[in-house]
């Protein structure tokens, strides 16, 4: 089953095991088709579990699944990226992807000169940055037009257009 990560979980949140995340999310519009989620504990164990409540309040979420009973069982999560099948996203119009998709993508300037992979994104509150990384070299590139030139896919490369000053 191919997963996306939704959040991480940072602590225990009352009696019953439910848990506060960070959301990686832009909006709750996922909770009404999300059954079930999957818990990826740093060490690399997966297991799934049937989705008890979802609750947004900004960038968090408050996350209580079945089998998760207690404060000390939902402590031991702490630091657990919470995922979800890919089948529950919803279609984005033109132009628009998840960050699932542009993370990885080969980025080469409009003359073809190789600049590294898209290694990370941040939010920032009026768009997103990538973080482009060669070795050692680092660009942030702001995801807006002026920059980003072409998002292709398919050939899993980006070609972007740098400002003066990047």
């Amino acid at each position: 089953m191919d997963l996306f990560e939704i959040g991480r979980v940072l602590k225990p949140r009352g009696l019953r095991g439910q848990m506060r995340c960070f959301s990686h999310l832009e909006s709750d519009g996922l909770r009404q088709s999300l059954r079930e989620v999957c818990i990826r504990t740093p060490d690399g164990k997966a297991d799934f579990y049937r989705l008890r409540e979802m609750v947004f309040a900004g960038k968090f979420f408050f996350l209580s699944v079945e089998g998760v009973e207690t404060p000390e069982a939902a402590g031991a999560l702490a630091g657990s990226d919470v995922l979800a099948p890919v089948d529950v996203l919803m279609p984005l119009g033109e132009d628009e992807y998840y960050w699932r998709d542009i993370i990885g993508l080969d980025v080469v300037t409009e003359t073809g000169q190789p600049l590294g992979k898209v290694q990370e994104i941040f939010p920032t509150g009026s768009n997103d940055v990538y973080v482009c990384r060669n070795g050692d070299k680092e660009i942030l590139l702001p995801a807006i037009a002026d920059v980003i030139r072409k998002v292709d896919l398919r050939e899993k490369r980006m070609v972007v257009r740098l400002l003066e000053g990047l």
